[in-house]
């Protein structure tokens, strides 16, 4: 049974046998051996990039299916791993960088830099609400909602430093 740190092979094997805990481990990006949150945040990019055309109220949409599924998916790949909150479940980090980079859709190019350094400070820096959900909510969704908030918190950040630049 793994440690909140340590992943061994036969863990890894477990998640990726499962559907859930491919999700979970951001398809596979929460494997790096350090810095989990920010291989996956990193890797939460490229899906961004990719479907960044997309209107506001599809990127919502987006947004809430992703975070149901991960709610589940974290779920199960805790259960499997014996650990709420592995650091190698990252799809949090995906949903949480998809609501930071919501004012980046019609921004330039630097605001997706930016908004991945603030939601890695909100996400790691936890200020109230952030660390009191963390602390107190358990399973999927505590796993999910900690890193929700933190994207609300850099997203705020990221659109007014929009709104100052322009």
């Amino acid at each position: 049974m793994s440690t909140k740190y340590v992943l061994d092979p036969a863990d890894r094997r477990r998640l990726m046998a499962s559907p859930a805990g491919w999700i979970a481990c951001g398809f596979g990006s929460g494997f790096a051996p350090k810095a989990q949150g920010t291989f996956g945040s990193l890797a939460a990019i490229v899906p961004w990039l990719l479907l960044r055309g997309l209107s506001v109220p599809a990127w919502i949409a987006v947004i809430v299916v992703a975070f149901v599924i991960g709610v589940w998916a974290c779920h199960v790949a805790g259960r499997i791993l014996g650990v709420d909150d592995h650091r190698s479940l990252v799809w949090d980090e995906f949903v949480g960088l998809w609501i930071t980079l919501l004012p980046a859709l019609v921004a330039p190019w630097w605001a997706v830099i930016l908004g991945f350094a603030l939601f890695r400070l909100f996400d790691v820096w936890k200020p109230w609400p952030i660390a009191w959900f963390d602390r107190r909510v358990k399973g999927g969704l505590g796993v999910m909602l900690d890193d929700v908030i933190a994207g609300l918190f850099a997203g705020i950040v990221l659109y007014l430093v929009l709104l100052i630049v322009r």
